[in-house]
């Protein structure tokens, strides 16, 4: 069981950056425990406010349930104890039943719940999908908002009121009257995450919604650069939001943008350029190809060069 009530856990979320950390993959695109490892115990030293193990930049859709479990449980054991290790559950209901009790039983902190697999889904049928897992561990939960998982402000509000584990929502839609229309229903009754590719570029906007966080995937090669981004946009330091995002942000979403996936494979990328090497990516994920690497080591040394 957590150390961290949900309430407790909330805040902590709220109160800082977030990370997906990468999984790391041998060249044979076997999961590289020593390494992943290695990679927790650094991230561990920067003061974020929570890891998510195995999550979409973590290659969540490529690993199989058992692989999942070790992902959580060597992040778990890695990290030190005032990092938060949030777990994923996903796919079908049942699925993401044992996701959630396996998490719980490796010590993760909490779950974030990923869009049901495949096919689509009514209000009431994502009502009972959270219901479901809610109802089957202790852990905290976070509501991804994603693709084929689109919540409404009433269905968010039932959830809430009759489970206090529902602590939070990651949107990852970018529909902005939604999460306003959310906020104004729920106010600080969840935490609210950024959740779109490349949060950064929405992080100002989004905090004058109530988004206080967001998850950074260019935390994992660029650290320094994410944490001192984060603190501009909490601080509303707008002059230099839009510099860092004109001098690296959007230059780093280019290279995003050139082929579908490439938002996990530009930070796999990232993490070899900065000597943290993770392996390659796993089908259907491309790896990027030499002219996109010259164009992101631009980008490294770009956020080196700046200053806050």
């Amino acid at each position: 069981m957590s150390a961290l009530t949900p309430t407790e856990l909330a805040q902590q979320l709220g109160s800082g950056l977030l990370s997906f950390p990468v999984t790391h993959f041998t060249g044979d695109l076997a999961f590289d425990e020593p390494a992943y490892r290695e990679n927790i115990v650094r991230l561990g030293k920067y003061e974020v406010a929570g890891l998510f193990a195995a999550g979409g930049t973590g290659e969540f859709f490529s690993l199989t349930p058992k692989e999942v479990g070790r992902v959580v449980r060597a992040a778990t054991e890695s990290a030190p104890e005032s990092t938060p290790i949030l777990a994923p559950a996903g796919y079908g209901t049942a699925q993401a039943i044992e996701m959630a009790r396996d998490a719980e039983a490796a010590g993760a902190d909490g779950l974030l719940l990923f869009p049901p697999y495949l096919t689509e889904s009514s209000a009431n049928g994502l009502r009972n999908h959270v219901r479901a897992v809610c109802e089957a561990t202790s852990l905290s939960v976070v509501v991804y908002g994603r693709a084929n998982a689109v919540y409404t402000p009433e269905t968010l509000a039932e959830l809430a009121d009759s489970h206090p584990n529902l602590i939070g929502y990651k949107d990852g839609i970018g529909d902005l009257e939604a999460i306003t229309r959310i906020h104004s229903r729920l106010g600080d009754r969840l935490v609210y995450i950024g959740g779109l590719p490349t949060a950064e570029t929405f992080a100002l906007p989004y905090l004058e919604l109530g988004v206080t966080t967001y998850s950074s995937a260019i935390f994992n090669f660029l650290p320094e650069f994410a944490l001192n981004f984060y603190a501009a946009v909490r601080a509303g330091d707008r002059d230099t939001v839009r510099r860092l995002l004109d001098e690296v942000v959007l230059p780093y979403t280019a290279i995003r943008d050139r082929k579908a996936g490439y938002a996990v494979s530009v930070v796999k990328a990232g993490m070899k350029l900065t000597g943290h090497d993770a392996g390659p990516v796993r089908p259907p994920l491309t790896d990027l190809d030499e002219t996109e690497m010259a164009m992101l080591t631009e980008v490294v040394e770009a956020s080196r060069s700046v200053t806050v």
